[in-house]
C-alpha cells in the first residue's frame, strides 16, 4: 500500500469517484490507500459535494508550506509520547477521529478539540495545552470551547493551580443517545397522527403506521440498551502489579 501524500492524479481520481457516487472505501480500494486517508482528504477539502481536485491540491501545498514556515528550528519535533506510543500514528489517528466527528456534524475546530480531549490519558486539557497541541490561536480554542459547552459536550473545572481545565464528559454519549431517542419518539407520534388524518387502512396511512411501529421498536430497544450500558462509560482503569492498566467495572 503506497504511503506519503496524495498526488494530484490521485486527487483527480477521488473527484471522479465522488462524481460517480462511489463510497470512500471503494475509492480507497482503487487507489490502494487506507479509507481513512480518502475520508480525511475529502472532509478537509469541502466534503463530497464540494470537493475539487485542483483546489484540494493547492490547499494541501499551502498547508505544507505554512507548516514548514512555523516548524520549530530545534531538533525536537514533538514531545515524547507516553506508554511508548508512535507519535506519528497518534497524530494520524487524531486526524481520523476528527474527520469522523466532522462527518457526524460537528464543525472542524470543535471536532479537533474533542479529538484531543478524548485521546489524552488525563482526560482533560487546559486552554494553553490545547493551543500547543493544535497549533492554533487562543481565540480559536476559546470559541470552540464556548460552542462545545453550549452543546453540553465539554465541561470546565479549576485545578489546584486555579487554571481552567476542560473535560469531555463520557456521559455525553448516553445523553446523545437519549436525545436521539426522544427525537425519534416525536417522529413516531407525528406519524401516528397522520394515520388518523389520512384514514386508517388507506395505503398512505398503512405506510405511516408501519414507519411508526418500526421506529417505536428501535427507539425502545436503544433506550433500554443505553440505560443498561450507561455504567460502561464510567469504567475506570485498574493498575495491576505490572503497571498495566486494565478496564474494571462493578458489573
Amino acid at each position: 500500500m503506497p504511503g506519503g501524500r496524495l498526488t494530484q492524479q490521485e486527487r483527480q481520481q477521488i473527484a471522479l469517484g465522488l462524481a460517480d457516487g462511489l463510497a470512500y472505501a471503494e475509492i480507497a480500494r482503487r487507489l490502494d490507500r487506507p479509507t481513512s486517508t480518502i475520508t480525511r482528504e475529502v472532509m478537509r477539502n469541502g466534503g463530497p459535494a464540494a470537493y475539487r481536485a485542483d483546489l484540494a491540491h493547492r490547499a494541501t501545498e499551502h498547508r505544507a508550506h505554512r507548516r514548514r514556515q512555523t516548524a520549530p528550528r530545534g531538533p525536537e519535533e514533538a514531545p515524547p509520547q507516553p506508554h511508548g506510543r508512535d507519535a506519528e500514528a497518534v497524530r494520524e489517528y487524531e486526524e481520523t477521529f476528527t474527520t469522523v466527528l466532522m462527518q457526524s456534524g460537528a464543525p472542524k475546530m470543535m471536532s479537533r478539540v474533542l479529538a484531543c480531549l478524548y485521546t489524552t490519558d488525563a482526560g482533560s486539557l487546559t486552554a494553553s495545552e490545547l493551543v500547543q497541541r493544535l497549533q492554533v490561536s487562543p481565540a480559536s480554542i476559546s470559541k470552540a470551547i464556548a460552542f462545545l459547552e453550549s452543546q453540553g459536550l465539554v465541561r470546565r473545572e479549576r485545578d489546584e493551580q486555579r487554571r481552567e481545565r476542560y473535560f469531555a464528559d463520557e456521559d455525553v454519549w448516553y445523553q446523545s443517545m437519549m436525545a436521539s431517542a426522544r427525537s425519534t419518539a416525536q417522529l413516531v407520534e407525528t406519524a401516528r397522527q397522520g394515520v388518523g388524518v389520512l384514514g386508517p387502512g388507506t395505503p398512505a396511512a398503512v405506510r405511516l403506521e408501519n414507519i411508526a411501529r418500526f421506529l417505536d421498536f428501535v427507539t425502545e430497544s436503544i433506550t433500554r440498551a443505553a440505560e443498561q450500558a450507561r455504567e460502561v462509560l464510567h469504567t475506570k482503569p485498574e493498575t495491576t502489579s505490572g503497571d498495566t492498566a486494565e478496564p474494571s467495572s462493578d458489573r
